[in-house]
Formats: structure tokens, sequence, C-alpha cells
């Protein structure tokens, strides 16, 4: 773990706000100058703090209406089938996020489609047909309440 100080948590909470911030625009929530500021956030980026920049899409507006999570349990737990089934995650763009289980399911991923012939196809076409897959479930999202990739930055201890 990285120690950060108060003036790196600013950093970092206007960041995670605002990732488009000049880096005098950033200096100034900080509090520091922007020499100071950019050697602060030079740093953060090569130890991996700042993994990287991005534009965040809206999805609906680009007609990807649906989310659901899909459970999966594996046919077989071996090392090859866990790696199959991980391939094939890393192939499916529809596929945002995928997380390995303790419990009854062995992965819960995170699916966005356009609509309900689409989550059909990847559950019937890609997912069920796979050598590594024995059961799937999915549930759709009716409503998304919360979405935050944001860190909880005041629970982080600061040096």
């Amino acid at each position: 773990m990285i120690l950060v100080d108060s003036f790196d948590l600013r950093i970092l909470a206007a960041l995670q706000d605002d990732g488009r911030l000049t880096n005098q625009e950033l200096a100034d929530l900080a509090g520091l100058s922007a020499s100071q500021c950019s050697r602060r956030r030079m740093r953060l980026e090569e130890d991996g703090v700042i993994a990287g920049y991005r534009a965040q899409l809206a999805s609906q507006a680009l007609g990807f209406e649906l989310i659901a999570f899909i459970q999966i349990t594996l046919a077989t737990h071996s090392p090859d089938n866990a790696q199959k089934f991980r391939a094939l995650v890393n192939r499916v763009d529809e596929i945002q996020d995928a997380y390995a289980l303790t419990g009854d399911s062995d992965y819960l991923l995170k699916v966005v489609l356009r609509d309900l012939k689409s989550l059909s196809d990847i559950v019937n076409n890609v997912l069920m047909p796979h050598q590594s897959v024995a059961h799937v479930r999915s549930s759709i999202v009716l409503d998304r309440l919360k979405e935050s990739a944001k860190l909880p930055l005041a629970s982080l201890p600061t040096s």
C-alpha cells in the first residue's frame, strides 16, 4: 500500500471528480503550487495510484438500455477450465466486470447490452455452449440506484 498525505488525497479526490482538470486547476484545489502539484501527480502516476484517465460514456445515450448480472458455475474446477473461462470473459466486450466468487456461483459478470435479444444471444450462444460453463443464471437490472467508480478516500490513513 502506498502512503499518501492530505495533499495527495486532495489531488486524488479532485481527479476522481474530474480527470480533465488542468494542472493549475488541480493545484488550486489541492492548495499547492502548480509545480508541486505536477510533481505529486507524476509520482502518483508512477506509483500506480493513478492507473489512467478515460472518458466515461453514457451507455443509454448510445443505446445500451439493458444491464444484467450473470452468475456462472463452472463445469469442473480445474486451473485449465478456469483459464478457458477467463479467456472467454476477456474476449466478450459486453462483459464490463467479472468477479471470481465464493459461495454457490463461481463467477459474477456484469454485462451492458442493447436489449433482451442481446442478453439471450450472450447467454445462449456465448456462455452456455462454452466447454467450461455448467450453469448460467441471469438477473436483469430494473433500476440503477447508484453508479460510481470512486474510492472512499476519506477512510485512508494519511502520512
